[in-house]
Order: C-alpha cells, then structure tokens, then sequence
C-alpha cells in the first residue's frame, strides 16, 4: 500500500465535515483520498457486479433490443449525474444528494433519502457477502459459506476502519481489475465479431446476430421497458464518486472530472461489453442464460477456464462494490449525525478522520442481513431485497427536484461556483423526473419479474422514513418555537431593567 498524504481536515459540508467530531472525536473527515483513487472511484464505481451476473436475464427478455435499454437507462444516469455534478462541485460534502435536498427542499427531504439510501447500501452489503461467499466456498469447500461472508465482511471492515486512504487504495485495485477485464473482453471480443482474431473459432459471431434469430426485437418494443426494470439497478453507483469527492484533495475538481466522463465510462463498458456480448452469440443461445453472458461470451471464442476466469472477476466486483458499500453507508450516516438526523456519535471521527460509530453501525445492519439471508432467504430477506429495490429510483427522482431549486440557490448566493451546469436546464430536468415517474408507475404493471411487488414494499418503507422524518422535524420545530416564546420575555425584562 502507498504512502498516503499528511491529512487535510475536509471543510466542504455545510456545518462543516471539518467541525469537530464531537466530544471523544476526533478533527472530522480529512483530505486522504488522492486524485488516482477518485479517478478509479468514479471509473469502477458505474461498474457494478450486477453487470456481470445481470445482463443474462435482461438478453433473454429483450434479445438484441437489451442495447436500448441500456442506452436508455445509461442517457438516464448521464443526465442524473450531471445534476448532481452541478450541486456538489458547487458544494462538496459527504452527504450528496441528501445533504442538497435538506438545504433545497426541507429536512424532511434530506432525512428520508439519506435513510433510504443507507438502508440500500447496507443490504446490498449482505447481497454482495453472500455473492462472494459462494464463489470463495467454490473454490475451497473445507471452509462453509457463512464463514466466507463473515471473514469477506470483517476484512473490509478492517480496511476501512484504518483509514479513508486505505479504502481508497483498496478500491483502486478492486476497480482496476474490473476495468481492464472489461477493456481486454470489448476488444478481443469486437476482434472476434469482425473477424479480426486470429487462431479463434468464432463461426458464430458477427453483426447478423443483431438482426437474426427473430430480429432486433424478438418480443416486440414493449420488451425494452421491462429491459429497463432488469438493468437499471445494476447502474446505483456512479454516484459514489461525489461522496467520495468530500474527502480529497480537491474537491470541485474531482467532481467535474467525474461528471464529465460519466458519458463515456457508460459507453464503454456497458454499451460496449453488452454490444459485444449480443454479437458473438445468439441471443437465445441457451449457454447465455445456464453460464452467464460473459462466461458464453468467452467459452464461444475458445478461452480456456471461462467460468473460473469470469469467476474471479465477479469476485472482485463483489469486493469491490462490498467496499464501496461499506464506505457510502457510512458517509452517508456520518452526515446524517451531522445535521442531527442520527445519532450524534456518527459524527465522531478518529485521529484519522474515520466515522468509526457509522462504519460499525453500518457493517452491522449488514451482519443483521446476512443472517436472515441464511436464516430466513425467502421471508424476510427477500423483504429486504425488495423493500430496497427501487431506491435508485427515489434517488434520481429526489436529485433531479433538488437541483431545480438548488440551481437558484448557487446562482443567487454563488453563482461562481457553477463549474458544472445541467443542459438545457430546467427542461431536461423536468423530462428527466418524468421519465423517472414513467419507470416507476410502469414497475406497478410487470407482474413478471417481480416489479409490482418491488415497488410497492420500497413505496411502504419510504412511507414509513417520510412519516418518522416528518413527526421528527415537527416535533423538533415545535421545541424551537417553544424556545423563541420563552426568550422573547427575557429580553423584555432585561430591556424594562436597563431603562
């Protein structure tokens, strides 16, 4: 691991990362993120493991036709991402988008999402231990899989209670494997498609692919919105890279630099690997739904250890996104005790700047959801899974009326700081959000694939954090109102005295 900078304290949050922590803590959270680890951050973080052990389910529903919903999905998160670029290169912080919907659209708003968006995480925790559990057990058997998810879990935990600098160094590995894993396939497998590989039998790639075995929309247009409901969630993550942003060198830099490339890092690797993906193969070959797209991909071209090779790459996403998780949740916790929606001691940090509370209490919850995977898969985990299911989209949904307000703000108290600003604002906000809707009500209608069900226990949490941030927010307005009413005579007595 490299040597890390002399910590900086971070001051970018509103009410300050850089305050105190609070009695017992330590300065806040400092600057030990170096511009190489953002980079990685921002290139790995829209790089998920949903992408690997996903996209067969999505090829079998859409056929070709999948590309469409990932450019549609993927044109969703440019536009999403660069909302949120305008607000946080304005202002930096550890919370995001919750910490701008507080200011932009009351706490209510900032408390709910910011919860919301824990709870995501946290499960996703347990998703991703598991995930990874069952590929180490794979591989060595002597030790059982809750082992696996417990040692998996402990050791990222570890990492990122050191220090911010060595989740940072760990997630530059863990996302370079994946780029340059995603990077090699693209391109010998585009050689592939144009008949551009040497030494590889490969009869059956090539562009008719596209158009063949029932045409580009085998099942009809429909097909690409229930594509959408399949791929949309294995992009929550490009988002990470704003949280993280609070804790480098430069902040509004790192930022910009994040927003900007956003476009291309969904091209790429997810355009580009599906892309390749859909001409090796038939869409309906019967390989991309029993091994996994990448792993049919691969064996089609001859590659020797496909699975074991595809194996190690989930794995790293897996670790990867388990870190990053660990990481956002506990942010995400830190700025909520913060501004007072959680517990003070979450916004205690060490001598080194690490929430240490959040880490713990985060990575717990995460321990929680483990166990009822193990214990109780088809109850209540799968309540979990799906209770969460959709707040990528209530994130979106949020970000995207934040900045409607949020851009006024900037230009009326700022306006220098608009380093970043959204296109054509604020139309394309508005057909953003709309779009959002439009996904979210047409979840009600699939039956299929689980999208109702999914819908409706997210509606039924969010329901319940809205009704919590609400009593808690009137209860805390009418305590400082009560304060107001009893200086006010004070101040009378004081000025009767004087005279």
């Amino acid at each position: 691991m490299t040597s890390q900078p002399t910590p900086k304290t971070t001051g970018n949050d509103p009410g300050g990362t850089g305050e105190p922590g609070g009695p017992g803590g330590g300065s806040g959270l400092q600057a030990g993120l170096k511009n190489r680890h953002l980079s990685m951050i921002a290139i790995g973080g829209v790089i998920g493991a949903g992408l690997f052990v996903g996209s067969s389910s999505g090829i079998a529903t859409a056929g070709p036709g999948i590309l469409l919903s990932y450019a549609l999905v993927g044109t969703l998160v440019v536009l999403v991402m660069r909302m949120l670029g305008e607000m946080s290169a304005a202002n930096p912080t550890s919370g995001s988008f919750s910490a701008h919907a507080d200011r932009a659209l009351g706490p209510w708003a900032g408390f709910s999402i910011g919860w919301l968006y824990w709870f995501f995480w946290v499960v996703v925790l347990a998703v991703e231990a598991t995930a990874g559990a069952v590929i180490l057990e794979g591989w060595i058997p002597a030790v059982p899989q809750w082992a696996w998810a417990l040692i998996v879990m402990l050791v990222l935990t570890a990492t990122n209670l050191v220090s911010v600098g060595s989740y940072g160094e760990f997630e530059f590995w863990f996302a370079g494997i994946k780029v340059v894993a995603i990077a090699a396939f693209i391109v010998i497998g585009g050689l592939a498609v144009f008949g551009l590989l040497p030494g590889v039998d490969s009869e059956q790639a090539g562009l008719s692919n596209l158009t063949q075995h029932g045409g580009f929309l085998p099942h009809g247009a429909g097909a690409i919105l229930t594509g959408v409901l399949l791929v949309v969630f294995s992009f929550m993550g490009s988002e990470i890279a704003t949280l993280a942003a609070g804790e480098s060198e430069n902040p509004q830099q790192a930022v910009t630099k994040a927003t900007n490339s956003i476009i291309w890092r969904v091209a790429v690797f997810y355009l580009g690997s599906i892309f390749v993906v859909v001409a090796l193969l038939p869409w309906d070959s019967k390989s991309i739904t029993d091994d996994g797209s990448y792993v049919a991909a691969l064996d089609s071209l001859g590659i020797p250890h496909a699975g074991q090779i595809m194996n190690f790459i989930v794995l790293t996403s897996v670790l990867s996104c388990l870190n990053s998780g660990l990481y956002t949740a506990s942010r995400m916790a830190f700025s909520l005790g913060q501004r007072g929606d959680a517990p003070k001691s979450f916004a205690r940090t060490t001598g080194n700047g690490v929430p240490r509370t959040a880490i713990l209490a985060s990575v717990a919850f995460g321990f929680v959801a483990v166990f009822f995977n193990y214990k109780f898969p088809d109850s209540v985990f799968l309540f979990l899974v799906n209770s969460s299911g959709a707040v990528a989209l209530f994130v979106w949904l949020v970000i995207c009326f934040s900045q409607l307000r949020m851009r006024k703000i900037i230009q009326a108290e700022a306006p220098e700081k608009l380093v970043v600003k959204m296109w054509l604002y604020p139309y394309l906000t508005w057909a953003t959000a709309g779009l959002i809707v439009f996904i979210l009500g047409y979840m009600l209608s699939d039956t299929e694939h689980d999208g109702r069900r999914t819908i409706l226990l997210s509606l039924l949490v969010a329901a319940v954090v809205l009704a919590i941030a609400f009593v808690k927010h009137r209860g805390r307005g009418r305590r400082g109102a009560d304060a107001a009413q009893v200086q006010v005579p004070d101040e009378a007595r004081d000025e009767v005295s004087a005279g």
